[in-house]
């Protein structure tokens, strides 16, 4: 009898144990645990867009990059919102010397040949929006 109850036990702490590492409990989020969000989300664009800004701010390449597509978004309430984003940035035909880097919506992307590029990204950043915060962990893009 005692044995039963000890599987019946060990069984169960197994599906929570399984339920707890994929963040969900009757198919719902746990509070703390990445959730996907969907690509359209205004504060997802706006991480992603500030990010290009930034890659921008540090690239030596004449020309500005402006996103092209995200492939996959979540988001973790922990303190704040952490953001974990896998997207593509694409370079336009706005060079970073006119001045126009203000407004990427402005800039084309280049067309296919010589100088289009693309380089898929990938970014985890912590934002604290009430205290005007946020804090990259990794961005880093490549071909």
């Amino acid at each position: 009898m005692m044995g039963q109850k000890t599987l019946l036990l060990l069984s169960l702490l197994g599906v929570l144990e399984v339920t707890l590492a994929f963040g969900f409990y009757h198919g719902r989020s746990m509070p703390g645990s990445p959730y996907n969000i969907n690509r359209t989300d205004h504060s997802l664009q706006t991480v992603v867009l500030v990010a290009t800004y930034s890659f921008n701010n540090q690239s030596n390449d004449a020309f500005l990059f402006k996103p092209l597509a995200i492939h996959r978004a979540q988001r973790q309430v922990v303190k704040g919102l952490r953001y974990t984003i896998d997207f593509e940035i694409s370079r336009t035909v706005c060079r970073k010397r006119d001045n126009t880097n203000n407004d990427l919506s402005k800039c084309d992307f280049q067309p296919e040949g010589r100088l289009h590029q693309t380089l898929q990204c990938h970014l985890e950043v912590w934002v604290i929006p009430w205290i005007k915060k946020s804090q990259t962990q990794v961005f880093e893009c490549k071909p």
